[in-house]
């Protein structure tokens, strides 16, 4: 398992020197931007006569970055950018009615946190704990300051329903691997039939700061984002209020919370999405997993039966819970490189149709609406990112599932590390799930439920006036049926950058070869054993090519008069 700093609580007595009377507390946001279920908030504020609620502009995920192929920092599209920011307003708002304020500043993290330590004579410092491996990195330095300067540090595991080491430690040392044996060892959270605190009255003022720069929350233009156009925003707006009606009108409907099952949803469904849509608000700790989860467990409680996991409402809950424990437990988790539950496979380094695919440029209707909904919108349904996924890996193109997460961690205002990393490892049969001759076809998978093409001719406009029987094959469409529709294929929309049938039988037979080679191997695989497999896989099919073109000259010789 990765060495990782623990999450502790410090419950002190009166007597202790750090809960003496005049007392600062400083709380650190980062995720959990959010006043309900906020243990960090409420210890952070016990006892103390100043609280500095603290959120740090991080170069690092903030700085544009020209060169990105999207507007945006080199690590976040603009999307989450501005959902993030909204977040941050609604904060400092709420913060505002309990007489409190949230305090901007901008800098490196760790160095901005230890400079306020000292400079603001803090004595408690709070902060939801988090397994990202860069927060990990950088929480241990700030604690490890903190604790030398005798401060109280107060880390509270609360952005998930379980603590990852816990399960991880009740499994011998080794995180789960199924969704169904995570489950047996999680059971029910510890602190699932205790009320939650969700209420604060009022807090401590904030003290003097000193010299700090204190900064509003900026905008999109504020942080040097003004020659960066956007024609159409996320329609999806940030912040703990608004995750707190969209999830009362997402639990208003107990039949439909009762029946929901995660695969009947409708991935086309856009004027009115098939799900929640709580997942960019859980992400950045808008809303609390844990009191979303108390939520649905009364509403269970009230009926007379419901869904169970995997396909419930609190089975999402729980995939998420899994993803998250798999990702802490496991060493390079991000990568396919030396990391020892993922599938060492040749995947090609094909930029061009890499960048078809991020572009909306595949030629097939359903993928490319797709991926415009992700770029304008930093959301699509479940099932339209397991289309989007396959399609790009082992379904059509065979490009390397971490190109995709690349794209998708930029793009999307819900990506979170642990879920991104493992959905692609899954999607791709890399990891988790390795039926990899179940692929999802780009043609057949939409129109089942979208059969008039709407979806698509919302998303590509350049397709609304096609016939629906084209409208997911237009290249089959007439010249003069293409006239009609103004949408010259080749022209005003590519054509299909592979054929289906055939790239699809390509990449099941290189799944089958790097699936044998791994099981050869026993995992220990080198990139020269995977070099070697690529090369001899394509002399295979460059042979089998040349043995057709050579068999159809010898027909065509003995059938020419």
């Amino acid at each position: 398992m990765r060495a990782a700093i623990q999450p502790f609580s410090l419950h002190c007595s009166t007597s202790n020197k750090f809960m003496a009377s005049n007392s600062s507390s400083l709380l650190w946001f980062r995720k959990g931007v959010r006043i309900h279920d906020n243990p960090a908030l409420e210890y952070a504020a016990k006892g103390a006569n100043f609280l500095y609620p603290v959120f740090v502009i991080d170069p690092h995920y903030m700085k544009p970055d020209p060169s990105a192929f999207s507007p945006g920092s080199s690590r976040a599209g603009l999307n989450r950018i501005q959902f993030l920011l909204e977040s941050l307003v609604d904060l400092d708002m709420n913060l505002k009615k309990l007489g409190s304020r949230l305090l901007v500043l901008h800098g490196e993290p760790g160095e901005v946190l230890i400079r306020c330590l000292e400079e603001w004579n803090v004595k408690k410092l709070c902060f939801e704990y988090d397994t990202d491996p860069y927060y990990q990195a950088l929480d241990s330095r700030v604690q490890n300051h903190a604790s030398a300067a005798g401060v109280e540090v107060f880390s509270p595991v609360s952005h998930t329903l379980f603590n990852a080491a816990d399960i991880i430690q009740k499994n011998g040392g080794r995180p789960p691997l199924s969704y169904q044996s995570f489950l047996k060892l999680a059971g029910e959270p510890s602190w699932a039939r205790a009320p939650l605190s969700t209420i604060v009255s009022s807090l401590p003022p904030v003290g003097d700061t000193g010299r700090s720069q204190i900064l509003d929350v900026p905008t999109i233009k504020d942080l040097g984002y003004e020659d960066m156009e956007k024609v159409e925003w996320t329609p999806f707006r940030g912040g703990e209020t608004e995750a707190l009606k969209r999830l009362e009108e997402s639990l208003s409907n107990k039949d439909w919370v009762a029946k929901f099952e995660k695969p009947k949803g409708d991935p086309s469904a856009f004027l009115k999405p098939a799900t929640t849509v709580l997942s960019p608000y859980l992400k950045f700790g808008c809303l609390s997993s844990r009191y979303f989860y108390q939520r649905v467990q009364d509403i269970y409680i009230n009926v007379k039966g419901h869904t169970t996991p995997p396909v419930s409402l609190v089975g999402q809950l729980l995939w998420r819970e899994f993803f998250y424990t798999a990702a802490f437990g496991t060493p390079n988790f991000d990568r396919m490189k030396d990391n020892k539950i993922c599938k060492q496979i040749p995947w090609k380094d094909d930029n061009e149709l890499l960048a078809a695919w991020r572009d909306a440029r595949t030629g097939f209707p359903w993928i490319d609406a797709i991926m415009v909904q992700l770029r304008k919108w930093g959301w699509m349904h479940h099932l339209a990112r397991h289309c989007v996924a396959c399609f790009l890996t082992r379904g059509d193109l065979f490009v390397h599932w971490e190109k995709g997460r690349d794209v998708f961690e930029r793009l999307l205002i819900d990506s979170d590390w642990a879920i991104n990393n493992g959905n692609w490892m899954w999607l791709s049969c890399s990891s988790f799930f390795y039926q990899y001759n179940r692929i999802y076809s780009p043609v057949t998978f939409g129109k089942k439920y979208d059969p008039s093409g709407d979806y698509i001719r919302h998303f590509l406009p350049v397709l609304k006036d096609m016939p629906k029987q084209y409208i997911y094959e237009p290249w089959t469409a007439p010249l003069s049926i293409q006239k009609k529709a103004k949408c010259i294929i080749g022209k005003d929309y590519p054509e299909p950058v592979v054929s289906h049938d055939i790239a699809t039988k390509d990449c099941r037979r290189k799944m089958a070869e790097a699936y044998e080679l791994n099981k050869r191997l026993n995992g220990m695989i080198s990139e020269d054993d995977l070099e070697n497999l690529k090369r001899s896989s394509e002399e295979e099919q460059s042979q089998k090519v040349q043995t057709k073109r050579k068999r159809q000259t010898l027909i065509d010789w003995i059938q020419a008069p």
